[in-house]
């Protein structure tokens, strides 16, 4: 089921004072909200990778492990990409974290009922997964610890936010995917490729 949360609030407090966080931003609405809270060079944003948002989180932790990592995606991507839970939790990289902005829609595709629309919560699947910290948010003060734990880097960690069903104007980010990697590549202290 959705939420009251106001999911561009939501996403503007998780990256406010940001410094270094990694953010990898899930298709559609998700891209929206993070470009929405500012453009940054180490925003990730993915197009036309469905269901890819949580396995390039766990790459990008896994890589720069001494760097704060979060992925912010919708349900639908979530339910695409469901095995990715099993493998990050197992995998269990602590400086990575998961929100899953939950509309209990398919937005991208005309906001049909998406699974979670239909009562299949996403916090018991990653706790049965093995996630060591999941948090199910649905009133704006849950918001504040979770972004001091993403920020904090306090382990591996999962929230379903439960948001508006609506779909908000698009603030598009850039759709150049080689521009993107380049930027966020240099922004680590890496070359372009």
């Amino acid at each position: 089921m959705s939420g009251n949360l106001d999911r561009r609030a939501v996403v503007a407090d998780l990256l406010r004072d940001r410094g270094g966080l990694m953010v990898v931003s899930g298709l559609g609405s998700p891209s929206y909200d993070v470009m929405a809270a500012g453009d940054h060079d180490l925003n990730y944003y993915l197009w036309a990778a469905m269901g890819s948002a949580m396995t390039v989180g766990l790459g990008l932790a896994t890589a720069q492990p001494t760097r704060p990592v979060v992925v912010i995606t919708g349900d639908g991507e979530a339910l695409m990409g469901f095995g990715a839970l099993a493998t990050i939790a197992l995998r269990r990289p602590p400086n990575l974290s998961l929100v899953i902005l939950d509309n209990g829609h398919f937005g991208e595709t005309g906001m049909q009922p998406s699974h979670t629309g239909q009562g299949l919560e996403l916090d018991r699947v990653a706790a049965a997964c093995g996630f060591p910290t999941v948090d199910l948010v649905t009133e704006r003060q849950g918001v504040e610890p979770l972004r001091r734990r993403i920020h904090a880097m306090a382990g591996l960690n999962l929230a379903v936010v439960k948001i508006t069903a609506e779909n908000l104007p698009r603030a598009l980010p850039p759709r150049d995917a080689v521009h993107v990697k380049n930027r966020f590549r240099q922004a680590l202290g890496f070359s372009p490729a």
